[in-house]
């Protein structure tokens, strides 16, 4: 991959304000599960990125038409990373806090690591390995950990588990993708699945926006649902897929320590949340553990 210095340090800049926003919008996503009921809350999301993302839709020149197997992947895809993943996501944060889902969401490189071993077949060495058990470790640091008064300093175990589903769904939305993406361009892949997303929330949302009541929604809280839907479905997309494009992907995974560091930003700086020494000990093995897990392994080739 032959790029100029200057146009890698761009794209590096664009893969680390991807995963800085995924993690922001997951923080700021606990202002809005307060105002709006989740389902109805997934299902507005759906809907204007859909509305962003029509032009996506397309089909490119020289895409070839989606068969059977693509439009099952596909379904996959959106069942598990948008629609269950925003449910356990939005569920999750309501009951926790911004600093632990900051710390659950770290683990997401390490559980991508153990299903692709698991599902693909694909080897884990010990680094990895090594990368797994500190997300492991530190997810249970963050669950079980208490505050001054004795409390668990993470809202609920309920709320930690459902944050560890999130997580596992977007890990198996990236396994599927791995499959999708040999014949279906990014853009496609996200306008298609976000489409299915509003398809299998649907029902749920019109369910809770019978009892739904607009007129007591600060006008705050709907542009903080404008600026979500975009970031979350259309802008971390552009931002990751333009980097991708001059970095390996083996390389491009070291970018998701920002997530973490994000998420727990906004709980700290926006919600007021304090670090306990256990919630530092377990943001500390999170990042640990993704840089363990997603830094690339030395290439044993030479250039001919």
């Amino acid at each position: 991959m032959n790029t100029s210095p200057a146009r890698t340090g761009l794209a590096y800049l664009c893969l680390a304000a991807a995963m800085a926003i995924v993690g922001a919008y997951v923080g700021f996503s606990k202002a809005l599960v307060i105002v709006f009921p989740v389902f109805l809350l997934a299902g507005m999301r759906f809907a204007i990125a859909a509305i962003a993302m029509a032009p996506w839709l397309r089909r490119p020149p020289g895409e070839a038409a989606l068969d059977r197997r693509s439009h099952r992947l596909l379904f996959l895809e959106s069942f598990f990373g948008n629609f269950l993943f925003s449910i356990c996501m939005l569920f999750g944060i309501r009951q926790s806090t911004a600093l632990a889902a900051g710390v659950i969401m770290a683990a997401l490189p390490a559980v991508v690591a153990l299903l692709s071993w698991w599902l693909l077949k694909e080897r884990v060495g010990l680094r990895v390995a090594a990368g797994i058990a500190c997300a492991i470790a530190g997810i249970a640091l963050v669950a079980f950990a208490r505050d001054a008064e004795g409390e668990l300093a993470s809202g609920s175990l309920v709320g930690s588990a459902l944050l560890v589903g999130a997580v596992t769904c977007e890990a198996l939305y990236v396994v599927i993708g791995k499959k999708l993406s040999a014949s279906v361009g990014p853009k496609r892949i996200s306008a298609l699945i976000n489409l299915w997303g509003l398809v299998l929330v649907a029902p749920f949302a019109l369910w809770q926006l019978r009892g739904f009541s607009p007129s007591f929604i600060p006008e705050s809280s709907w542009w903080l649902l404008l600026v979500y839907s975009i970031a979350a479905s259309v802008v971390t997309v552009w931002l990751w897929m333009t980097g991708l494009k001059h970095v390996p992907a083996s390389s491009a995974g070291i970018f998701t320590v920002f997530l973490p560091v994000s998420a727990a930003a906004v709980g700290a700086f926006f919600y007021g949340e304090e670090f306990t020494t256990s919630q530092a000990a377990a943001f500390a093995l999170a990042l640990a553990g993704v840089v363990l897990a997603a830094w690339p392994a030395r290439s044993s080739r030479r250039p001919a």
